[in-house]
């Protein structure tokens, strides 16, 4: 059952359950969406685990990007089972949970590892993606073999010189594999997604023509490969290298630590010491790629960073995609950036960077490996899982045999059948907001919804209730409706429309003010409306004496 990552970017989790256990692949969150106000990140819906407590065995990762480890935290906040990665993936989870005041059961594991959990047997198998570490699952379950690829391209030059074992792949679909789910992520993307060497020879490109001139690089900070090349690139071309960004320190000093990333010594420089260096002997490698409002480069392009003032001549290299929705805060950033003079270099003007999904061809490449007997796109927006299963029917397998998921519905699993099943589970998306997990529902995103398009008005009062008299107010005050000094008039029309509303009342005949309260909202809201024809929420407060 899909608990997330089907029908959307993001939040990847699925979990296998046969008899009393259940096996969970990938613990991912998301960005939130543009109306999700205050929302920090957005996390899968447990409940259905929680409710099967005793089932959970085990979490099986896949790799280290928010999106499959995110919401690892909160899960090891309801259940105490150990969860199986690679170095480095273990490595950006352990960091996580400290975050968090939290300990977990941490297994390593390695490409080529067997290994049983519950009535599921696991053979872990590398892939190549845009981070070190990654791999793939073969699960052996009483009903056949579920393969999960995880995010994956083909790469046969990477980085770190580590491609995809194909024969091994072979190996797996000559014994039989009953279900394949792969990610969908590229799946309208024709040809093979390009080699991550591509952007070093890019990145160098930049460099040696630019020899005067500070240079920032911008990426996700989990691309640790990518990392090391314009490390490389910088260490060539004789430049100190600043880091600035939470996540990109935390993770850098991370994969220095593991041996993921080698840097020599007296390269990195504090970010608070760069005017130190000229210009031309100085890199920052700096989060916010995707515009995020608090991120590094943001704040640089705000002019709001403590150490670091974009001025003109400044070359600044976006090396990674939009990520579907981020597009609007990506353009807004850039268009500061730019207005402060400095020069942009991205991927519409030069390959400074390339995905780390599998397009058709590599699609097809594992499928006609692997020759599953029943297919189950992941990953994706739904046109992305259609499209990949067009492509998989375009290699014969049959559209009876394909299975386009949701979030929250149950898969059958038996031997030579797979279905998709009429039972569901409500599966909505988690919002966590700062310490708050769960408890911002639709009703107060409405509210802040409303608050941020058109204010709040405070409408302040205090009542002698044993006289049933209003002795003080009612006082208007009000916040993102109009600007108070230049509102007089209209604040103090509004004051006497709500003392008259509350001067209809015989206030010391009342058990409570609500009829009150009612009255003097619904009559504000009237006159506000045909005053200014907007609609703020209306905050009555009575207080007695």
């Amino acid at each position: 059952m899909p608990l997330g990552g089907l029908h959307e970017i993001g939040k990847n989790i699925t979990a296998l359950e046969c008899g009393e256990d259940i096996l969970i692949i990938d613990c991912g969150s998301t960005f939130p969406e543009d109306e999700m106000l205050g929302i920090d990140i957005v996390i899968p819906d447990f409940t259905y685990l929680i409710a099967n407590r005793p089932k959970v065995k085990g979490l099986l990762l896949t790799h280290g990007h928010e999106d499959h480890i995110g919401a690892v935290p909160y899960l090891l906040k309801e259940f105490n089972i150990p969860v199986y990665g690679t170095r480095l993936t273990l490595g950006l989870v352990e960091s996580k949970l400290k975050e968090h005041g939290h300990e977990g059961d941490l297994r390593e594991i390695a490409d080529g590892d067997r290994l049983k959990i519950g009535c599921f047997q696991i053979e872990v198998i590398h892939v190549t993606h845009s981070i070190p570490d990654a791999v793939a699952f073969n699960i052996r379950t009483p009903a056949g073999c579920v393969f999960f690829t995880g995010d994956f391209k083909v790469d046969h030059t990477p980085l770190d010189g580590k491609p995809i074992d194909l024969r091994k792949l072979a190996r797996i679909g000559e014994e039989g594999v009953l279900l394949l789910c792969s990610d969908s992520t590229n799946a309208e993307r024709k040809g093979y997604t390009p080699s991550e060497k591509n952007v070093g020879i890019t990145l160098e490109n930049i460099f040696r023509t630019n020899p005067s001139s500070r240079i920032f690089v911008a990426t996700f900070s989990s691309n640790v490969n990518r990392v090391q090349k314009i490390i490389d690139t910088a260490v060539l071309c004789g430049r100190k290298i600043a880091v600035s960004g939470r996540s990109m320190v935390n993770v850098i000093s991370i994969a220095i630590e593991l041996g993921y990333l080698k840097v020599p010594v007296g390269v990195l420089v504090d970010i608070n010491k760069i005017k130190s260096y000229p210009d031309s002997e100085l890199l920052i490698i700096t989060t916010g790629s995707q515009g995020e409002p608090m991120s590094a480069l943001t704040r640089m392009a705000d002019g709001e960073h403590k150490s670091v003032q974009v001025k003109k001549g400044d070359v600044i290299v976006l090396s990674s995609s939009a990520i579907p929705g981020n597009e609007k805060m990506i353009f807004n950033t850039m268009n500061k950036l730019l207005e402060r003079g400095a020069k942009l270099v991205y991927n519409d003007i030069a390959e400074t960077h390339v995905s780390g999904h599998a397009c058709q061809e590599e699609l097809k490449l594992f499928h006609m490996l692997l020759k599953p007997e029943f297919f189950m796109p992941l990953h994706g927006e739904y046109r992305h899982m259609r499209a990949h299963a067009e492509l998989a029917m375009s290699l014969g397998e049959k559209e009876e045999h394909i299975v386009i998921g949701e979030n929250g519905r149950f898969v059958s699993i038996k031997p030579h059948k797979v279905e998709l099943t009429k039972d569901k589970i409500e599966c909505q998306p988690i919002l966590v907001d700062g310490l708050g997990i769960g408890d911002i529902g639709n009703s107060v995103l409405k509210d802040r919804r409303i608050l941020s398009e058109s204010g709040l008005i405070v409408v302040a009062a205090t009542i002698d209730r044993e006289l049933g008299e209003l002795v003080s107010g009612p006082e208007i005050m009000s916040r993102g409706f109009v600007y108070e000094k230049e509102s007089g008039d209209l604040l103090s029309d509004a004051a006497r429309v709500a003392a008259e509303t509350i001067a209809k009342f015989d206030l010391s005949a009342l058990r409570d003010y609500g009829p009150v309260k009612a009255a003097v909202k619904s009559d504000m809201q009237k006159f506000i409306d045909r005053a200014t024809k907007r609609a703020p929420v209306i905050l009555p407060i009575f207080m007695e004496v």
